[in-house]
């Protein structure tokens, strides 16, 4: 309990810091409107598939929920994807705590957790003043909490299990942890 307020607070703060996606001069015309094309499927337990040789850090991710698939970008260009599993109840944005849905909407990978129960986890700026707004116009708590993390059982990949974060193999989590500053904007998608 007392974890959930310490999240809600940092996001908040963060929030009014002026750590907002929309401060951060990422141009949200540069993220692509469509995934890229449909490759040839990859071997299971294959790491991010690469999309170009010379892969560095990235500038955004992009989280495409209908497609379940996290996208690494720098300069509005797709670097990497990897599959990902999201919240049990995968449709429509998050609204409250404990619906179980992943948000939708644009955020920042604001801090990280490397002993995370879930391998690895950054965490996501959820919620954002959106996100606070239509929880308060509920009157319920839109909740907290909400990273990108690993998959303590290879079982559950492709499956959507987690209470709302986004979830990818340990191996790709990896790669991200290593490619994805702190700092970086996500733009979540239906």
């Amino acid at each position: 309990m007392a974890y959930g307020r310490l999240a809600a607070i940092l996001g908040l703060f963060a929030l009014l810091w002026g750590c907002a996606p929309w401060r951060l001069g990422v141009p949200p015309d540069r993220v692509p409107e469509a995934p890229p094309p449909a490759e040839a499927e990859a071997p299971e337990g294959e790491p991010l598939r690469l999309a170009h040789a010379g892969i560095g850090p990235v500038d955004r991710v992009l989280i495409d929920k209908g497609d379940r698939r996290l996208y690494l970008l720098r300069g509005g260009e797709i670097l990497a994807w990897a599959p990902v599993s999201l919240g049990r109840e995968p449709d429509g944005a998050k609204k409250m705590q404990g619906d179980a849905r992943t948000p939708e909407g644009d955020y920042v990978l604001d801090w990280r957790n490397p002993a995370s129960r879930f391998y690895r986890s950054i965490h996501i700026s959820y919620p954002n003043e959106a996100d606070l707004s239509r929880a308060f116009t509920l009157g319920v708590s839109p909740g907290s909490g909400i990273f990108i993390h690993g998959t303590p059982d290879p079982v559950l990949l492709g499956r959507d299990w987690t209470t709302g974060c986004i979830a990818v193999s340990n191996r790709d989590m990896d790669l991200i942890w290593t490619l994805v500053p702190d700092g970086t904007p996500i733009t979540i998608r239906p």
